[in-house]
């Protein structure tokens, strides 16, 4: 057999047994909140032509780093996962927390030092 009929052999295999569990449910849509973030971050960068970073990047941020350290964690207890996530998510909740608190100050008039 030729080396791409073997490739090709052994890609079929692996989608044979694919199996969608609950945790890779999880996983997934952790993936898609998380990746998402970026068409949204580009969406509104376009719209007002210079980089924006709106609300919705961080509550995207948010859950998709909660549910991907959740799959990572419970689901698949693998370690590397659990480390590319832990970080981004407090980071993710600073950022929001600093956004809502500005957002709450230019409408309430209020000046932070």
């Amino acid at each position: 057999m030729d080396p791409v009929s073997t490739h090709l052999a052994s890609i079929l295999h692996a989608l044979q047994q694919f199996q969608l569990t609950p945790w890779k449910m999880v996983g997934f849509a952790g993936t898609l909140l998380f990746t998402s973030r970026w068409f949204v971050q580009l969406y509104y960068t376009r719209k007002y032509k210079r980089v924006v970073m709106p609300l919705a990047f961080w509550w995207l941020s948010v859950c998709g780093s909660i549910l991907l350290l959740a799959y990572f964690t419970l689901g698949k207890n693998d370690s590397v996962g659990i480390i590319s996530n832990f970080f981004p998510v407090f980071v993710s909740v600073y950022n929001l927390i600093v956004h809502l608190r500005h957002r709450k100050n230019s409408v309430t008039g209020d000046v932070t030092a």
